[in-house]
C-alpha cells in the first residue's frame, strides 16, 4: 500500500459551487434573507393598514373631524365675529348720534319759546 490519501469520489466538495467559488451555504443564507425580507415587508404593509383602519375606526368613534371640517369651522367663526364687531361699531355709532340728538332736542325745548308756538316756519 501506499501513504497517498485515497481518491475523493466527488472532486469538488458540497459547500463550493463551481461557478462563483463561493460557498453555497452563503448562497442559502442569502436565498433565505431576501424571502425573510419580502416576507417581513408584506407584514410591515399589512400592518400599516390594520393601524390605518383601526385609527380611522377610533376617530368615527370619537365623533372627530377632519382637518379640512376644522378649517372650514374657524373661517366661518372669524366671519362672524367679524361680522359681529362691524354690527358693534355702527350700533356704537348710531347710539351716540341718537344721544347727540336727544340733547339737541332738550336744549330747544328747555328754550324760552313763545307762547302759541315756536320760530319761524313753526305751524301753531
Amino acid at each position: 500500500m501506499t501513504d497517498q490519501p485515497a481518491a475523493h469520489p466527488d472532486p469538488q466538495p458540497d459547500h463550493v459551487t463551481p461557478p462563483a467559488g463561493r460557498p453555497r451555504l452563503i448562497d442559502d443564507l442569502a436565498g433565505v434573507a431576501g424571502g425573510a425580507v419580502s416576507a417581513l415587508m408584506g407584514l410591515k404593509q399589512e400592518a400599516g393598514a390594520i393601524g390605518r383602519a383601526r385609527v380611522d375606526e377610533a376617530i368615527r368613534r370619537l365623533d372627530l373631524v377632519r382637518r379640512e371640517e376644522m378649517d372650514a369651522a374657524l373661517e366661518m367663526a372669524a366671519r362672524a365675529r367679524a361680522g359681529q364687531e362691524a354690527a358693534t361699531a355702527l350700533l356704537e355709532a348710531m347710539q351716540a348720534r341718537l344721544s347727540a340728538l336727544e340733547e339737541r332736542v332738550a336744549a330747544l325745548e328747555s328754550q324760552n319759546l313763545p307762547e302759541g308756538g315756536g320760530g319761524p316756519g313753526m305751524i301753531t
